[in-house]
Parts: C-alpha cells; structure tokens; sequence
C-alpha cells in the first residue's frame, strides 16, 4: 500500500511540474528529438513509399507498360484497330508489366502468347481498371465484348 501511495504521489507531482511548466517540457522533448540526419538514417517503422503516379490513358483505350508503375515503353490500343475477343500478341520482345483498361470492356492478359489458359491470365473491368504491377509477364490480351 505503501508503494503505490508513494507511485501516486510521485506521478501526481510529475505531472503537476509539468502543467506548471509547459514550454520547458516541449523544449526538452525537442532537444531529445532526432536530428535530420538521424531521422533518415533511420526511417520510422511506419514509412510507405510514396502512392503510385498513375500513367496517361485516354478513355477508350488500352494502354500497356513495360516496367510497373506505369513507367517505360508505352503501347496504346483501341477498339478500332483490335479484333474483339481475338488473342492479341504483345509485339515479339515487347514486355508489358503494368496496365490501364479505359476500353469500356473487359480485358484479360495472358502469360501465353497465344493467350493458352494453361499459364496465368487475369481479366480487368473496362470501367477504369489501373494495374501497377502484374502478377507476371503479359505477353497477350483479349478485349471481350462486353
């Protein structure tokens, strides 16, 4: 019993100090802070990277990158130029590793080139679907009709 009257009153003086004393409280919490230096050295555990910038598609189309998050080469395909639900090879040595539908249809990759569901294959809404990194390599895709 003691012991926690004494705890209590300790505490109780602790944090009347304190309130007594704001802004010697926050200088000392400043002074413990990191420096610049420190803070980057040693990044808190909470850090994320930064969002993801989404690529330039217009509406209506299909557009495919060679590296994640919308970044290298960019190809572009239409409705006009694609048979619908017709496999479409990715160009031989092209490579394609994040994508955006603005088809207005959905469109399903294929790992296949001959777009075989024997390997991977996903298929993405047309309403606007944004994939930063595909889960493999797409070397075909099929726009469907609806």
């Amino acid at each position: 019993m003691r012991t926690t009257v004494l705890a209590t009153t300790l505490a109780t003086a602790a944090l009347a100090v304190t309130a007594a004393v704001p802004q010697t409280a926050a200088r000392s919490a400043h002074a413990a802070a990191p420096t610049a230096s420190a803070r980057l050295a040693n990044p808190p555990a909470t850090a994320r990277p930064a969002p993801v910038r989404l690529g330039s598609c217009a509406g209506g189309q299909l557009c495919l990158w060679a590296k994640p998050d919308f970044t290298g080469a960019r190809q572009i395909h239409e409705l006009s130029t694609i048979d619908i639900e017709s496999c479409v090879p990715v160009p031989a040595g092209g490579r394609v590793q994040s994508l955006a539908n603005r088809t207005g249809r959905p469109v399903t990759t294929y790992q296949s080139e001959k777009c075989a569901e024997t390997g991977e294959f996903e298929t993405y809404p047309g309403g606007g679907t944004w994939l930063p990194q595909s889960p493999y390599q797409v070397r075909a895709f099929k726009i469907w009709e609806s």
